[in-house]
């Protein structure tokens, strides 16, 4: 019997009104079995615990959360737990089983004060700006700011991952693994779930489920077709030194040392034209393929014949180099 991978951790909920879990907070987090509830250490939240409701109708309540990596998603403190997990890099993509994540999570209200429930929040942006406005001078942040409305929350608000560049937080889930050397601009999202494995240049869509290998760039614009996208089993991926071109994309993994030039959208069902010098050496033609064949393989240039309008794969020796500079982050 394979033993339980199991992980652990004191965490900081936010409680609304009606009881529900709007988010919780892991600072620290540790990977293995989990100590008896007399060995547990200390949260350390200090006032930060305080039963009170705020203006926002919500309490701040710790909670100690186990979670068992390999069975479904229990409730919001198991889903929080395992998207810090991947943010903090102490999981990789893929590797935890996630089912029921939209189910354990709620939809929140997110903005400048933290999370609100969705239910009332007209009347506690009232009470908020309120209560700000109450003191003998504007409060900086008097303005309730809404910033997104959706189950996950920005990555930033709860990881900081070393080594990383992000120019746009909003467009970085709350779960996405992002390894140092990783560079997302402004333009670029990463899905929970899914992310980098060495140092990479993110311009386009990482979407659910979907990994970057080391010295890889997805350009920008540029779109990879997630899991989600997939019925919940495809998993796509691009390999090491390998370049999507500013808004192109893929429904089939790319390997090692590959490049699809830019504009060219590539799907499983592709026809892609086989360039073979040996073949056309030989006086045969050319072979035609579809691209779930081709998925995976390494040293392969995908361009579109600008004559014939033909997709076609040429042999390619080297991967692309990366600014090393750039991405010393």
């Amino acid at each position: 019997m394979s033993e339980q991978r199991t992980a652990w951790g004191w965490g900081l909920s936010s409680i609304d009104e009606a009881g529900k879990t709007l988010d919780v907070w892991y600072p620290e987090l540790h990977v293995g079995q989990a100590p008896a509830e007399s060995d547990r250490p200390s949260h350390g939240f200090g006032a930060l615990a305080d039963s009170q409701a705020d203006a926002r109708g919500v309490r701040r309540k710790p909670v100690f959360t186990v979670s068992d990596l390999d069975s479904p998603i229990t409730d919001a403190a198991d889903a929080y737990l395992r998207l810090h997990l991947l943010s903090m890099r102490l999981a990789a993509p893929n590797s935890m089983n996630l089912d029921g994540i939209f189910g354990a999570l709620n939809t929140v209200v997110w903005t400048n004060y933290g999370p609100f429930a969705v239910e009332n929040f007209n009347q506690r942006k009232l009470d908020v700006m309120n209560a700000a406005h109450s003191g003998p001078s504007l409060a900086p942040r008097a303005e309730v700011q809404v910033l997104s409305l959706d189950k996950f929350p920005r990555m930033v608000d709860y990881v900081i991952p070393s080594g990383v560049r992000i120019g746009d937080a909003d467009r970085v889930r709350l779960g996405a693994h992002l390894a140092e050397g990783t560079t997302v601009m402004h333009a670029g999202f990463v899905n929970f779930n899914a992310g980098t494995l060495g140092v990479s240049m993110i311009e386009g869509r990482v979407s659910q489920g979907v990994v970057v290998g080391n010295g890889s760039d997805v350009g920008g614009g540029a779109s990879i077709m997630g899991t989600l996208s997939g019925g919940g089993k495809l998993r796509n991926s691009i390999g090491e030194h390998s370049l999507l071109g500013a808004n192109a994309g893929i429904g089939i993994s790319l390997g090692d040392n590959c490049v699809v030039e830019a504009g060219l959208y590539i799907t499983a069902g592709t026809k892609i034209t086989v360039i073979d010098k040996q073949r056309a050496a030989a006086g045969q033609p050319y072979e035609t393929v579809k691209g779930a064949e081709l998925s995976g393989k390494d040293n392969i240039l995908f361009i579109r014949n600008s004559v014939s309008g033909a997709i076609e794969a040429r042999y390619r020796k080297t991967g692309i180099e990366l600014n090393e500079q750039l991405h010393k982050n």
